[in-house]
């Protein structure tokens, strides 16, 4: 599974979902989506602006959890 921190970074920054698609120019439904980890698939260019905004890396703004076996 691929958790992504969206609302981890904006609580860090005080910082709205609207203010970072200011900041971005990413859609405020697609920060919403990734805000509520309901995302499928990443654009690269999208992740490299919010990673800007953030300025973090991606490992700040995607983690890797393993799947647990059933």
């Amino acid at each position: 599974m691929i958790k992504i921190k969206i609302s981890d970074l904006l609580g860090k920054y005080k910082m709205t979902q609207k203010a970072l698609s200011d900041m971005t120019h990413i859609r405020p439904a697609t920060i919403s989506k990734m805000y509520y980890e309901e995302c499928k698939r990443f654009d690269v260019s999208q992740l490299d602006r919010i990673c800007q905004a953030f300025n973090c890396e991606i490992s700040d703004l995607l983690e890797y959890i393993p799947d647990k076996k059933q």
